[in-house]
C-alpha cells in the first residue's frame, strides 16, 4: 500500500463503508494493516459499537475522493523544488533594484508564469540557445509537467487482486461441484450439510442404552431414502445427534439468492435415525407397555406421521410388493412378548386367555378386518362404555396364530394413491391384544397404525372422496392429541367423543393404569421437509420437552390449559388450541364445518333408512299375513294399510329432508375447496 494513501486513510478519520446488505453509512477508522492492505472501521448501531475489516480497494472504490486527495498531493509533492528554484532566480534578478515590489502584484502573479520563466532563463543561459527556440521553449512549458502518480499503480494493483480473488472463488466452486454430484439439484445444500455434520459428536441411540419408562413416551423414527429420493438425487436434511435430540436443516434462500440452512432442533424422548431396526424401536417404545397389560392396565401405542413415512412397515413388518413379513413388526413382536410372560410361572396359574381383534376406521365407519370387512356400529352402553358391536374377537394360542391374523387383517386395509406414495393407507388401523381371566376382561393392548397426515391444500384439488377422507383423517388425528395431552396432564375430562377414533380408544386414556406411546415417523427427504417439519410439531405438542434441556420428563413445561367442559353428544365440533385457530384460513374453517356437516347428515340418512326399511319390512308383513287367512277382515285390513302408507310417507319426507340437507353440505363443500384450491400458492 502506498504510503500517502497510508497517511491519508490513518486512525480516527472518517470514511464511507458499504454494508453486506448495500447500505453505505459513516464509520470510524481505528487501525490501519499495511500487509494485509486492509482497514479496521467501528460504528454505532441501536447503542452497540459494531466494527467491520474492509479491503483497501473496496475503501477507495466507496470513497473516491480519496483519489482526488492523493492526486492533489502528488501535484503539491512536485511544486516546491521548482518554486524554491524560482525564488533564487527571482531573488538574483531584483538584487539590484531599489525600489520594492508591490505586495499586491508579487501576490497576483501567476505561480505558474513564474516557474515558466525562471526555467525559461536557465535554458537560455545555461544552454546557449537561440530566440526562436527559447520562444518555443516557452510555448510547451505553459502546461504543468506532472510526474505520473502512484495512485494509477495502486488501482492496477487493486485490480489485479481482485481478479485473483474471483479467480480462487471458482476454484474454490470447481473444487466443491467435484466433490458433489454437480447434477444433484440442491448439491450446495448437501455441502452445507456435511460440513454441519462435521463439527458434531454423533453418539446414536445404541441397544445397549438403558430403557426408561414414561407414562406417555413420545418418539420419532427417521426412515431412509428410498429408492425415488435417490433416483431424484435428494439430500438428507435430518441429522439425529444423540438419542434424544434430533435436528432438522431447513433450505432457506435469501432475497438476493444467496442460500443457507436454518436448523432447528427438537427433543423427545427417544430418536432413532435411519440404521435402527424394527426391533431396537420396538424394545424401547411398546416393549415397556406389554406388562401393564398383565397388571389390568390398557396400553396404547401409535405410529404417526406423513404418508410413505414407513408407519406399516414399523407396525405391520417388512413390505416386498403386497407380500408381508409379519414376523418383523411391532404387531408380531409384542404378541410373542405376551406369551413368553403368559408362560411364566406368576401367570401361568392366572387362567388367562389370548384374543386379538383387528379392525379399521376409514372415513369415520368401522370395519371388522378379520370378518369380510364388515361394517361395524360404535354405540355406548347404559354405563358410558364404548362399545364396538359385532367386532370379532379371535382367540389364539402362539405367536404364529397372531401372525397369521395379522397378515389377514392387512390384506382387507383400505388403501389408495396419493401425492407422496402409490400405496397410502387411507385408514387407521387398531390391532388390539385382550387378556381376559375366565371371561373377564384383565388388560387390552391397543397397537394403531394411523392414516397419513396431510394439509388441507394437498387435497383441496382432489376430488370429494379424497378430500373427505383428509379432512376425517386430520380431524382424528387432532382429537387424538388432544386426548394423550389430557392424559398426560390427568385432566378430568377426556375430549373422546371428537372423533371415531379417540371413541373407540376411550378406555386407554382414562384410568390411572393407562400408559401411551406414540412412534413419529418422517421422511429425511428435502421435499419432504414441511410435512416432517408438521410432523415433528405435532409430536412436540403431545409432550412438550425443551431441546436445549438434558432432564427427562418434565411435566411443567406442557401448557397448562383450563378444564373443557364435556359437551354431549356425537360429532360436536372438535376442539382447537389457540395457536391452531388463528393458522386456520375461513375458507379452511368453512371446509371443516362443511365435512362435519356432511358425515353428520349422511349418518343420519343411513340411521332413518335402516329404521324405515325396519318398520316397512314388520309392517308388510304383518299386512301381507292378513290377506292369507280365509276369514280376514277387510275393514281392518284397508284402515291398517292406510295407516301404514300416511306413517311411511312421512317418514319419506323426513329422509328427502335429510338428503335435501346432506346436498347443502356437499355443495359448501365444494364451494369452500374452490376457494381453498384458489388461494393454494
Amino acid at each position: 500500500m502506498d504510503s500517502r494513501l497510508y497517511r491519508l486513510v490513518c486512525p480516527g478519520r472518517v470514511i464511507n463503508i458499504q454494508r453486506s446488505n448495500g447500505l453505505i453509512h459513516k464509520a470510524t477508522v481505528k487501525t490501519v494493516n499495511a500487509d494485509r492492505s486492509s482497514v479496521s472501521v467501528e460504528w454505532c448501531e441501536g447503542g452497540a459499537v459494531k466494527g467491520k475489516e474492509i479491503e483497501i480497494d473496496d475503501v477507495i472504490t466507496i470513497n473516491p475522493e480519496l483519489s482526488e486527495e492523493l492526486l492533489a498531493a502528488d501535484v503539491k509533492e512536485n511544486l516546491p523544488l521548482q518554486e524554491n528554484v524560482t525564488v533564487q532566480k527571482q531573488k538574483r534578478r531584483t538584487t539590484l533594484s531599489k525600489i520594492p515590489a508591490p505586495r499586491e502584484a508579487v501576490r497576483g502573479r501567476s505561480r505558474m508564469s513564474v516557474i515558466t520563466e525562471s526555467q525559461c532563463s536557465l535554458q537560455e543561459n545555461e544552454m546557449g540557445v537561440d530566440s526562436c527556440t527559447s520562444t518555443q521553449t516557452r510555448n510547451n512549458l505553459s502546461v504543468p509537467v506532472r510526474r505520473r502518480s502512484n495512485i494509477v499503480k495502486e488501482m492496477e494493483k487493486m485490480k489485479n487482486k481482485r481478479e485473483e480473488k474471483r479467480a480462487q472463488i471458482s476454484e474454490i466452486r470447481t473444487k466443491r461441484a467435484q466433490e458433489f454430484d454437480s447434477s444433484c439439484p440442491n448439491w450446495e445444500f448437501a455441502q452445507m450439510i456435511k460440513e454441519f455434520r462435521a463439527t458434531l459428536d454423533c453418539q446414536p441411540i445404541s441397544i445397549t442404552d438403558p430403557i426408561e419408562e414414561h407414562r406417555i413416551c413420545v418418539c420419532v423414527r427417521k426412515r431412509p431414502l428410498n429408492k425415488q429420493e435417490l433416483l431424484k438425487k435428494e439430500c438428507d436434511v435430518i441429522t439425529v445427534p444423540s438419542k434424544s435430540v434430533l435436528l432438522v436443516h431447513e433450505p432457506k434462500q435469501k432475497v438476493d439468492l444467496t442460500k443457507y440452512l436454518e436448523t432447528q432442533a427438537f427433543r423427545f424422548d427417544f430418536s432413532f435415525d435411519e440404521s435402527s431396526s424394527n426391533e431396537m424401536v420396538y424394545r424401547f417404545t411398546a416393549r415397556p407397555l406389554v406388562e401393564t397389560i398383565f397388571e389390568g392396565g390398557k396400553a396404547t401405542c401409535f405410529a404417526y406421521g406423513q404418508t410413505g413415512s414407513g408407519k406399516t412397515h414399523t407396525m405391520g413388518g417388512d413390505f416386498s410388493g403386497r407380500a408381508q413379513n409379519a414376523s418383523k413388526g411391532i404387531y408380531a413382536f409384542a404378541s410373542q412378548d405376551v406369551f413368553l410372560l403368559l408362560n411364566q410361572p406368576r401367570y401361568r396359574s392366572q387362567d388367562l386367555e389370548v384374543y386379538v381383534t383387528f379392525f379399521e376406521i376409514y372415513n369415520g365407519k368401522v370395519f371388522d378386518l378379520l370378518n369380510k370387512k364388515a361394517k361395524l356400529r360404535v354405540l355406548e352402553d347404559g354405563k358410558q362404555q364404548v362399545q364396538v358391536v359385532g367386532l370379532q374377537e379371535r382367540q389364539v394360542s402362539c405367536a404364529e396364530d397372531v401372525i397369521r391374523m395379522i397378515e389377514m387383517g392387512s390384506a382387507c386395509r383400505t388403501s389408495g394413491q396419493t401425492f407422496a406414495n402409490a400405496s397410502s393407507s387411507r385408514s387407521h388401523a387398531c390391532f388390539q391384544i385382550i387378556l381376559r381371566r375366565r371371561g373377564k376382561l384383565l388388560g387390552k393392548f391397543s397397537l394403531v397404525d394411523l392414516a397419513g397426515n396431510e394439509r388441507g391444500a394437498d387435497t383441496s384439488s382432489a376430488d370429494r372422496q379424497t378430500r373427505m377422507e383428509g379432512a376425517e383423517i386430520n380431524k382424528s388425528l387432532l382429537a387424538l392429541k388432544e386426548c394423550i395431552r389430557a392424559l398426560g396432564q390427568n385432566k378430568s375430562h377426556t375430549p373422546f367423543r371428537e372423533s371415531k377414533l379417540t371413541q373407540v380408544l376411550r378406555d386407554s386414556f382414562i384410568g390411572t393404569n393407562s400408559r401411551t406411546c406414540m412412534i413419529a415417523m418422517i421422511s429425511p427427504g428435502m421435499s419432504s421437509c414441511e410435512y416432517t417439519l408438521n410432523t415433528l410439531r405435532y409430536a412436540d405438542r403431545v409432550k412438550e420437552l425443551s431441546p436445549h434441556n438434558g432432564g427427562g420428563e418434565t411435566q411443567n413445561q406442557m401448557e397448562t390449559e383450563n378444564e373443557e367442559t364435556e359437551t354431549s353428544g356425537e360429532g360436536s365440533g372438535h376442539n382447537l388450541s389457540k395457536d391452531e385457530e388463528e393458522d386456520i384460513s375461513p375458507h379452511m374453517f368453512n371446509f371443516r364445518e362443511a365435512m362435519t356437516q356432511i358425515s353428520e347428515r349422511e349418518e343420519k340418512v343411513v340411521e332413518q333408512l335402516r329404521e324405515l326399511r325396519q318398520r316397512m319390512m314388520t309392517e308388510l308383513d304383518y299386512l301381507l299375513g292378513i290377506t292369507e287367512q280365509p276369514d280376514y277382515d277387510l275393514e281392518t285390513f284397508l284402515s291398517r294399510a292406510k295407516h301404514f302408507v300416511e306413517a311411511s310417507s312421512r317418514k319419506f319426507l323426513s329422509v328427502r329432508e335429510t338428503l335435501d340437507a346432506l346436498g347443502a353440505a356437499m355443495q359448501l363443500e365444494e364451494q369452500a375447496s374452490k376457494q381453498m384450491r384458489r388461494q393454494r400458492p
